[in-house]
């Protein structure tokens, strides 16, 4: 007994000494891959030093064409001399901050551009959604595509066309939509001249240009959906909503996030050439917004610096906004881009 002790004693040692050894081998060779595969910047760029010079020409067109003109900035803080170039000019400090902040124009502008970019936004935003759940619930391939082709098509319009078509439907005289309201005995229907009706002629007309094609995003999204999610989903008695509310919302909701986000930044960035071809006289009090303001103070009145002024204080304004909703998206539902 004493002999079969101590061998089973041996036994057990040559084993755990064993295991001991065989835990330690992944570790070290963890710690060789990690090791080789350091070495920082230098090391990555001596790597894979093909795909740096593939990205090369990106990198320079985004530093020649977006951060080159961002010097121009400087013209915000300075009273602008023609003779004395880009950089000339007496240094004056927040002056033209402080002139638009205390301008008449203030307010409107800022009513205006809030309003129609939140009404643009949300509805912009819901739309190409819910397309996107319709499109994915047509089983027909022939007429998924129909379909398809048919909302994508209004986003290949310029936008001078689509300000044509709306003159064309809406003229108080001679445009279909108004012809037709005068056949229902609706007459004098200027929706062009009126203030009131500026908004959501813009929001609806940008929505259907562009729903079909920002649905595109969406429906990529859906495809990569497991199709025995569906199949079991309708074993248990699931119909069409329940499949789209269960399956199909919580599937896109991540993409649908980085888009809000992606969005947010541009909230005050309203499309300036849609805008100003839209504009007439009747309806300027509601059409007049900060993109079409710095153009007509800045081109048209030559203040280079007091429009420069304002579109700086646009862009910080969007910065704020694309980082407070980045922050909520992180904090709900873990998504965001940086």
């Amino acid at each position: 007994m004493n002999g079969t002790d101590a061998e089973v004693d041996r036994q057990v040692k040559t084993s755990g000494k064993t295991a001991r050894l065989a835990s330690s081998k992944p570790a070290k060779a963890h710690r060789s891959v990690s090791s080789r595969g350091g070495g920082g910047y230098k090391s990555s760029l001596k790597r894979c030093w093909p795909l740096w010079v593939m990205v090369l020409p990106a990198m320079l067109f985004v530093a020649v064409f977006n951060y080159g003109p961002m010097y121009g900035i400087q013209l915000a803080f300075r009273k602008y001399d023609f003779t004395k170039g880009l950089t000339g000019g007496d240094w004056v400090g927040f002056q033209y901050f402080k002139q638009f902040f205390a301008s008449p124009m203030f307010k409107p502008l800022m009513v205006n551009t809030i309003r129609i970019s939140l009404w643009t936004l949300v509805m912009g935003f819901i739309a190409p959604i819910i397309l996107a759940l319709l499109i994915n619930q047509i089983h027909s391939t022939k007429v998924k595509s129909f379909v398809q082709t048919i909302t994508y098509m209004p986003h290949f319009i310029s936008t001078v066309v689509i300000v044509a078509m709306i003159n064309l439907f809406l003229t108080p005289s001679t445009g279909l939509l108004t012809r037709f309201l005068a056949f229902l005995h609706i007459d004098n229907a200027n929706f062009m001249g009126n203030p009131s009706t500026f908004t959501p002629i813009y929001w609806i007309s940008e929505v259907w240009q562009h729903m079909g094609w920002n649905s595109i995003i969406y429906l990529a999204a859906l495809s990569s959906v497991d199709v025995a999610l569906y199949e079991a989903a309708k074993m248990d008695g699931a119909g069409r909503f329940q499949l789209i509310r269960y399956i199909d919302i919580p599937a896109i909701m991540p993409t649908a996030g980085v888009l809000l986000i992606l969005n947010m930044g541009g909230v005050l960035n309203v499309g300036f050439e849609k805008v100003f071809l839209m504009q007439n006289t009747l309806n300027l009090p509601a059409s007049e917004v900060i993109s079409t303001y710095t153009y007509k103070i800045g081109i048209l009145q030559n203040q280079f610096s007091y429009s420069t002024a304002i579109g700086l204080f646009n862009m910080l304004i969007n910065f704020v906004f694309l980082v407070i909703a980045n922050q909520i998206s992180r904090r709900v539902s873990h998504t965001g881009i940086f």
